[in-house]
């Protein structure tokens, strides 16, 4: 018994670390045009000027409201993928369902900021802003692609 559960944490944990290290993984890939800055433009979204230096300079008390201007973003960007699955074929990639999926872990650690500690919550901020400008350029690219037909 005390085997077989602790199989199944360590598997969880392995699980969890594989998760987070290819969601480190996809951030960290370039594509050859940026057009995450054309999409934030155009839709009026805050990710890109939240993003960086903002983030560690905000005081700890303002936190909360760049969390929910990246979350009003997330859920323009998820309107806007929804509304334009007929674009392409398929919907939604594996890649960007699982930053989606990590974008709301992203929000769980900001809601317990208490616990988790001032830096940990501004770490959460910047990987949720990032997620965002991964989102919007798979946004640009998607269109971009539809135009060229």
């Amino acid at each position: 018994m005390i085997a077989s559960v602790l199989i199944i944490l360590v598997s969880v944990a392995l699980l969890a670390y594989w998760f987070r290290y290819t969601c480190v993984l996809i951030l960290g890939t370039r594509t050859g045009k940026d057009r995450a800055l054309e999409m934030a433009t155009a839709n009026g979204l805050r990710f890109h000027q939240i993003q960086g230096q903002l983030v560690r300079e905000t005081p700890l008390a303002e936190l909360p409201a760049l969390q929910k201007a990246l979350e009003s973003d997330y859920r323009l960007l998820t309107y806007l993928f929804q509304h334009t699955a007929g674009l392409e074929v398929g919907g939604l990639t594996l890649e960007q369902r699982m930053l989606m999926l990590d974008f709301k872990a992203m929000g769980l650690i900001c809601a317990f900021s208490g616990w988790v500690g001032i830096d940990r919550t501004r770490a959460a901020l910047e990987e949720m802003s990032s997620i965002l400008n991964y989102l919007a350029n798979a946004m640009g690219e998607r269109i971009e692609s539809t135009l060229k037909v």
